[in-house]
């Protein structure tokens, strides 16, 4: 299987059913989804003290964010982008939201873990994405998602030959943790008062 193939395979989610929500599993995925932002919400504003003190280089700034200039290198450390989130809607289930929150963080505490190894300052980022997987993985539950494949990043550590590509790692995971954060939050704030009766149920 070749990486871009892996990529694809990376987030197997299998959603089952397409039943309405039982009130207790409402109950409780709204109540998390709370919790998760508020949790969503810390680690954004940490992102910016955190990139401060791991990424040095000279050019790599998250104000204004830098990616356009580092897509090449990006390529070749084999650095995948988040899922895209979208409004829920009749084309993007519940299901599939969540889905695609638990994949994003899940990729992006992976490549934070790779990069631990790495640089130093990372480990307080670490333990919140962890929490924030409890609380999606939870929401998954409650939506009825199962099949969620976890898969490593270490790809990664093999093609770090040089502080600068370490530096460039560090810039793209925390720049990409900071955009996907925001749209976790509006996504989390569309869980969180979310009534079935407001969008089709079907899945994508």
């Amino acid at each position: 299987m070749d990486s871009r193939t892996g990529l694809l395979l990376l987030f197997l989610l299998r959603v089952v059913g397409s039943a309405p929500l039982e009130s207790d599993d409402l109950s409780v995925l709204r109540e998390t989804a709370q919790r998760a932002q508020t949790l969503v919400e810390k680690i954004l504003s940490d992102v910016p003290q955190v990139h401060r003190s791991v990424v040095t280089a000279e050019g790599l700034s998250l104000d204004p964010p830098s990616l356009s200039s580092l897509q090449t290198m990006v390529a070749s450390l084999g650095i995948p982008p988040p899922p895209v989130l979208k409004p829920l809607s009749e084309h993007f289930s519940l299901e599939e939201s969540v889905s695609r929150m638990l994949s994003g963080v899940h990729v992006l505490e992976q490549l934070l873990l790779v990069l631990s190894e790495q640089v130093f300052g990372l480990t307080e980022l670490q333990a919140d994405l962890r929490d924030l997987l409890t609380h999606l993985t939870k929401m998954t539950t409650a939506t009825q998602i199962k099949g969620f494949e976890q898969t490593s990043m270490s790809h990664l550590s093999s093609r770090l030959h040089g502080d600068y590509e370490v530096q460039v790692a560090a810039h793209v995971t925390l720049t990409q943790l900071r955009f996907f954060c925001r749209d976790l939050i509006r996504s989390l704030r569309a869980v969180a008062t979310y009534k079935p009766s407001s969008v089709s149920h079907r899945s994508c």
